[in-house]
């Protein structure tokens, strides 16, 4: 993972390469196994089980691009997202990241719920990395942004998910990033704050940021992305224009929809249960 290089201004330049990645987990864990099956495992050396988040991905993500990246839940959208953040080491390819970069990827990430909404931009300041300094800088237009009024020095535990995600996509946004990563942070909070939010990717993008982005909004994917990738199964469907991938990827979900239905009524099933499960 590489980090921090120097920005280049040159048409074309990009701000995100991923060439081949794949991440794999090892189910052994994830279930109990039994002395005997340990044992079978050792002796005729079968691998233990496993599961493939992403595989094969690749794409390239320019200066001033903005990616949506869509598809079911469980697809592996998340799982990228970390990768680009450097959480998540891939566990085949590679991933070349040029620039400061900024994650918003839960609600909560670096929160302390016992701290006021002003305290924990503070120690948000200091996740990010950032000089106490610099942060102090920063915390009026923070809390603006936020626009929490009298709640911003109230401790957090206290706060809805809206208010929680006011405050994050404030602090992660106020450092104005080369790389932005969300995670569905857009769905939430008021009408009046999610348009705000909009304008302020819209802003990055403008600024020749990249910003990637999972969301379930398909009127964002088509009316404020560059590009769209939809990855299915942890494998990328289809990469391009957000109207084509969009239009795709609602005929799977029509089609999976079906499917399901289908087997719901051969097993005697309501299929109206069946498709709220």
């Amino acid at each position: 993972m590489t980090h921090e290089l120097p920005r280049m201004h040159a048409g074309g330049t990009y701000s995100i390469a991923v060439d081949d990645v794949g991440v794999r987990y090892s189910l052994r864990f994830n279930r109990k196994t039994t002395v005997r099956e340990s044992f079978a495992r050792v002796v005729t050396r079968t691998p233990a089980d496993e599961f493939w988040a992403l595989r094969d991905v690749s794409f390239k993500l320019l200066q001033g691009e903005s990616l949506a990246v869509i598809g079911p839940n469980g697809a592996g959208k998340s799982t990228l997202l970390q990768v680009l953040a450097g959480i998540i080491r891939p566990s085949e390819g590679a991933v070349d990241v040029r620039g400061h970069v900024s994650g918003l990827l839960t609600l909560g990430a670096g929160f302390d719920n016992e701290l006021s909404g002003r305290e924990n931009i503070l120690l948000g300041g200091a996740f990010l990395g950032l000089d106490d300094g610099v942060i102090e800088g920063l915390l009026p237009s923070i809390v603006e942004f936020a626009d929490l009024g009298e709640f911003i020095d109230v401790p957090l535990k206290t706060y809805s998910s809206g208010m929680r995600a006011r405050l994050g996509f404030a602090i992660a946004t106020s450092i104005d990033p080369d790389i932005l990563l969300l995670d569905e942070v857009l769905a939430a909070g008021d009408a009046t704050f999610r348009e705000k939010s909009k304008a302020r990717v819209v802003q990055l993008v403008e600024g020749a940021k990249a910003v990637v982005l999972v969301t379930h909004d398909m009127n964002w994917v088509t009316e404020y992305c560059n590009r769209a990738l939809l990855i299915e199964k942890g494998r990328v469907v289809i990469e391009g224009e957000p109207d084509e991938v969009v239009r795709v990827h609602r005929e799977h979900t029509q089609e999976a929809r079906a499917r399901k239905e289908n087997e719901a009524r051969a097993a005697g099933v309501d299929p109206r249960i069946a498709g709220a499960r």
